[in-house]
């Protein structure tokens, strides 16, 4: 695939992504600790009364594994294959109560209501289109129990300028990364252009894949949410969560708790 200049902002699309799939883990690894600190946090009252629930957009299913060892029934969704068979594959070995399910977060069904849904890592910013915010609050909606809360967490604008930008480079045995990341602050979109470098025995084999965000103002989340049929929609800055990370200052993530109505 071609790279884009920054500044430039190409349609999108949802890619299923499959280097990322595989290093996900070991790469991304320190963002787990201050997420599962801030679901501790906000989820703590919530937590005893939940007894199905699904991680949307799970991912290697890492969440969907900490809140199943609670003894809750979960479900765990994604579009990426790879993300999916690395999820089934941590949940045969642990033998919890997890159903990976391959879908679209836009067009997701459950075979039955559950009491919450988590959607982790910013992956939420991770539709094609400004419009799909209101598509996913629906499916989301459509899945909940009545008084079901939705959690998940958003890259903001401030996000995408502070750590959106430049090279970043990473190393971990059998991998190398650069990621030249982007961001149209007009059109409220960023995008990472991902050169992988992976050991194949004497051999060094190098694979290309593109990450793209959109987000959304926090104005237009509260009144995307209320107009879906959610009652109740707090909010949390991510910075106190990031403690150790001083690209994540405050304003650049933002942590939501949205309750279905029970109407």
């Amino acid at each position: 695939m071609r790279s884009l200049p920054v500044g430039s902002c190409a349609p999108m699309r949802i890619r299923p992504y499959r280097w990322l799939a595989q290093y996900y883990d070991q790469l991304f690894s320190p963002l787990r600790f201050p997420m599962d600190t801030a679901r501790v946090r906000v989820l703590g009252r919530i937590l005893p009364g939940v007894k199905t629930a699904c991680d949307l957009a799970c991912g290697t299913g890492t969440t969907a594994l900490v809140l199943a060892r609670k003894g809750i029934k979960m479900y765990a969704v994604d579009l990426s294959p790879h993300m999916c068979q690395l999820a089934r594959e941590k949940a045969d070995r642990t033998r919890l109560p997890v159903r990976v399910l391959r879908a679209d977060m836009r067009r997701f069904w459950l075979p039955e209501a559950v009491d919450l849904i988590t959607c982790e890592l910013d992956a939420l910013n991770h539709v094609p289109h400004r419009a799909d915010l209101r598509t996913v609050a629906k499916a989301v909606e459509r899945a909940l129990r009545p008084g079901g809360h939705f959690y998940f967490d958003v890259n903001n604008s401030l996000g995408f300028e502070r750590y959106w930008s430049g090279t970043v480079w990473f190393e971990k045995p059998g991998v190398a990364v650069v990621m030249r990341n982007g961001h149209n602050s007009n059109a409220d979109r960023a995008w990472s252009e991902i050169e992988w470098f992976i050991r194949d025995g004497r051999c060094w084999r190098r694979h290309h894949e593109r990450v793209d965000e959109v987000c959304w103002g926090s104005d237009e989340v509260r009144r995307i949410f209320h107009k879906t049929g959610f009652d109740q929609l707090r909010a949390w800055d991510a910075a106190p969560f990031f403690k150790n990370n001083s690209r994540i200052g405050p304003g650049c993530r933002t942590i939501y708790l949205a309750r279905k109505s029970r109407g």
